[in-house]
């Protein structure tokens, strides 16, 4: 009998990534704490930035909008992965499962898309600096950033689409969340040929939008030559701050989908302790790199410390005991 006559009418998937894992409640806990930490970033960026109309400039807006795509794609597998390792819960509805794939992947390209629209920000920014606000006003940030949100849905659909008629013979997924690996696992075809075409995709938006960073940070690098010494401590400091989140973004992304398709084996530990990274890694990173890089930021945070300290001596003079 054929694999695709043995399909099974699938209604839920049962998420076996972490049955090896010896310490379940230890690991839960980190990642709980590192996902809360990273969240809790975020939204200080984004109340931050929403709120102060002096940050109502592109730079801000394009870390706002990184600090929302941060929360979307950690948000989008690590409370499923925290629900299986603390309290037992391994099972998810298929149709969750697809939704978490998607909103996954899109989370995962919008991570690509808002680095580069970041770094010709700064390209701009530093190589005509006196034409950066005609040039990019908060509008066209904002236009651009839709375009891309658009264009980054779209894309993934792809996937969504190829793999939604497929025949499921197995219901148990390898790995800890709906990847799209382990959801065409569970299917009855053979897997290489969906594996290949990820990877062409991945291969195209990584290596379009990595090329595109690498053009930028040459272009600043060219106008640092020429700069004076002050001129280029800032344009050091705004390469520094993107390159942080760049690295943590496509190293682990390179290692996994595309080093792979080219004979490097990952054990399957290795290549879930890579996708987690790639999960709460940048979603950590990028927050804490822009909060204490950015000077604006950075200042607005001292102000509220130093508010409250200047109101503890307050209330604890008013208080009588």
């Amino acid at each position: 009998m054929s694999l695709q006559n043995a399909s099974i009418k699938l209604t839920y998937f049962i998420i076996g990534g972490f049955d090896t894992v010896k310490r379940p409640v230890a690991v839960g806990v980190v990642m709980l704490i590192t996902y809360l930490l990273a969240v809790f970033a975020s939204m200080v960026n984004i109340i931050f930035i929403v709120s102060d109309k002096q940050l109502h400039k592109p730079m801000y807006l394009l870390i706002c909008n990184l600090a929302v795509v941060d929360i979307f794609y950690t948000s989008s597998a690590t409370p499923t992965m925290i629900g299986v390792l603390l309290a037992g819960v391994n099972t998810i509805s298929y149709v969750e499962c697809l939704i978490q794939m998607y909103v996954f992947q899109v989370g995962g390209t919008m991570e690509m898309f808002s680095l580069t629209i970041m770094g010709f920000d700064r390209l701009i920014a530093i190589i005509c600096p006196l034409q950066y606000h005609s040039y990019l006003t908060n509008t066209r940030i904002l236009i651009f950033t839709y375009i891309l949100w658009i264009v980054a849905c779209s894309f993934v659909l792809f996937t969504l689409v190829t793999l939604a008629p497929l025949p499921h013979c197995y219901s148990r997924l390898r790995y800890t969340f709906c990847d799209y690996a382990a959801v065409i696992r569970t299917t009855c075809v053979n897997p290489e040929k969906y594996f290949n075409q990820i990877a062409i995709i991945s291969f195209f938006l990584s290596f379009s939008t990595f090329t595109f960073i690498c053009l930028s940070y040459c272009g600043i690098l060219f106008f640092v030559k020429i700069s004076s010494n002050n001129d280029k401590k800032k344009m050091g400091s705004t390469l520094v701050s993107h390159l942080i989140c760049v690295i943590c973004v496509y190293c682990p992304l390179v290692i996994i989908v595309i080093l792979t398709r080219f004979g490097v084996v990952l054990t399957l530990e290795e290549r879930q302790g890579l996708l987690i990274g790639t999960i709460l890694g940048p979603s950590l990173v990028n927050p804490f790199v822009y909060c204490l890089r950015t000077k604006e930021i950075k200042i607005r945070i001292f102000k509220i410390f130093r508010k409250v300290n200047t109101l503890r001596p307050e209330l604890f003079h008013g208080m009588h005991f």
